[in-house]
C-alpha cells in the first residue's frame, strides 16, 4: 500500500467546539481532547484536563475553559488528581511516540501522518503535536533523518548507487536527487567513495586565542578549529573528511580566515557565513538552536534542551555541543551550567572565558 505523505501542515484541530462535544470528551475521559481544553466543576471548585480520572461530576455543574489560565482566572483550582495524571499521560506519550518511531524505523516506506495516527488512535493534528512535543522534529522530519541515515549506510555497502537509493526508502532517483545535497553533502557517487571526490579548501592562521583553522566545501564553512598547534589541527581536519581532497586556501579564502579572526578578536563585528553543518537530526536541532543565542548571552543545558522541545535531553545538548565542528560560527561557547559555571570547551575553558569576557560588553 502506498504510503500516504506526510505534511508539516496537518488537519485543522478536532471538533470540540460545542459544549456538547466537550462533555462527551469528558465521558470518554478522551486523552485527544487534553491540550485543546479543560473543564470545571463549580460544587469542587476545580478543574481538570478531559482526561483525568477523577469522578465525574453532573453536567450542570460543569462549565469549559480553552486552558488552564483561563480557568484559573475564573477562581478554579487545579485539581489533586491532576499531577498523577499528568505523569500517567506523560508516559503514555512517550511509549506511544516510542512506538511511532520504531515504526518508522523499520517501515520500507515513510508511513504518512495519517496511516500513523490511525495506528495510535488519535486525530492527525493531536497525533502531531504529541511526536513534535517528545522528539522536536515532525513525524515527517523524524522519517527524513531516518531515511538519510539509512542510505548512508546502504551507500557504503550496496552494489550500485540505484540500489541504495531505493533500499533506502525513495521511491524514485529523482525524488532522492532532489534532497541529495541537503541529506549527505556531496554526489551520492563521491559520499560511497568516503568523499574522495569532496574539494575541501582550508588555511591555518593565529589570533589571540592560538591557533585557528578554517575549512570551507563546496556548500559552505565545514570546519573552525581552535587549538595550540596548527599540525594538530591539520590532522583533526583530515580526521574528520579521511577521503576528501584538502587544498591549501588562495588569496581569497585567506581574506575568509581573516573575517573569522576578525570576529574572535571584536564579537561586536558579526559573522555571518554560510555553513555546512552535517550531523545528526538530533545535533543539528541543537546547533540551531545555539546559532540562535545573541552575543553577551548564556544560557544553561537545561534551557537549551527546552528551547528545542527536548526538556529531560540535558546530556544528549551537552554532548551535541561537544561534538560541534564549527568553533564561534556556532557558538557553543555560550552555552553554561545552570548555577552559572563554566564547564567544558572542545578548545579548552580558557578559550571559552575570554571568548564570554569579550562578548559580555555587547549585553
Amino acid at each position: 500500500m502506498k504510503a500516504t505523505p506526510d505534511t508539516d501542515a496537518v488537519a485543522a484541530c478536532p471538533p470540540y467546539l460545542t459544549d456538547d462535544q466537550r462533555w462527551a470528551a469528558v465521558q470518554a475521559r478522551d486523552p485527544a481532547a487534553d491540550g485543546h481544553f479543560v473543564y470545571a466543576v463549580r460544587t469542587t471548585g476545580v478543574y481538570c484536563r478531559p482526561s483525568s480520572s477523577a469522578r465525574l461530576p453532573r453536567r450542570e455543574n460543569v462549565e469549559f475553559f480553552p486552558d488552564n489560565a483561563a480557568a484559573e482566572a475564573a477562581g478554579y483550582r487545579p485539581s489533586r488528581r491532576a499531577a498523577a495524571d499528568r505523569t500517567a499521560a506523560a508516559a503514555q506519550r512517550a511509549s506511544i511516540v516510542a512506538q511511532a518511531c520504531r515504526r518508522i524505523e523499520s517501515a520500507e516506506a515513510p508511513p504518512g501522518l495519517d496511516e500513523l495516527a490511525a495506528w495510535a488512535g488519535m486525530s492527525p493534528f493531536h497525533f502531531h503535536r504529541i511526536f513534535k512535543a517528545e522528539t522536536g522534529l515532525t513525524p515527517k522530519a523524524y522519517a527524513s533523518a531516518v531515511r538519510a541515515s539509512r542510505l548512508r549506510g546502504e551507500l557504503g555497502t550496496a552494489g550500485t548507487v540505484t540500489d541504495a537509493i531505493y533500499e533506502a526508502g525513495f521511491n524514485s532517483n529523482s525524488r532522492f536527487y532532489e534532497e541529495s545535497a541537503a541529506i549527505l553533502g556531496m554526489r551520492p557517487r563521491d559520499y560511497r567513495d568516503g568523499g574522495q571526490n569532496a574539494s575541501i579548501r582550508f588555511a591555518v592562521g593565529q589570533c589571540s586565542l592560538g591557533a585557528i583553522l578554517v575549512a570551507q566545501s563546496q556548500r559552505g564553512i565545514c570546519a573552525i578549529l581552535l587549538g595550540n598547534d596548527p599540525d594538530l589541527l591539520v590532522r583533526d581536519l583530515q580526521d574528520q573528511f579521511p577521503k576528501a581532497r584538502l587544498t591549501g586556501g588562495d588569496e581569497g579564502f585567506e581574506r575568509l580566515v581573516a573575517q573569522v579572526v576578525g570576529f574572535i578578536e571584536t564579537p561586536e563585528t558579526g559573522l555571518n557565513l554560510p555553513l555546512d553543518v552535517r550531523g545528526t537530526a538530533f545535533q543539528e536541532r541543537v546547533w540551531r538552536a545555539l546559532r540562535e543565542i545573541p552575543p553577551g548571552v548564556t544560557v544553561s543545558y537545561a534551557l537549551l534542551a527546552e528551547r528545542i522541545g527536548s526538556p529531560k535531553a540535558v546530556r544528549a545538548v551537552a554532548q551535541a555541543c561537544g561534538a560541534n565542528p564549527i568553533a564561534v560560527a556556532i557558538p557553543c561557547h555560550r552555552v553554561v551550567r545552570r548555577d552559572g559555571d563554566v564547564s567544558g570547551y572542545r578548545w579548552g575553558v580558557e578559550r571559552k572565558l575570554e571568548l564570554l569576557r569579550r562578548e559580555a560588553p555587547l549585553l
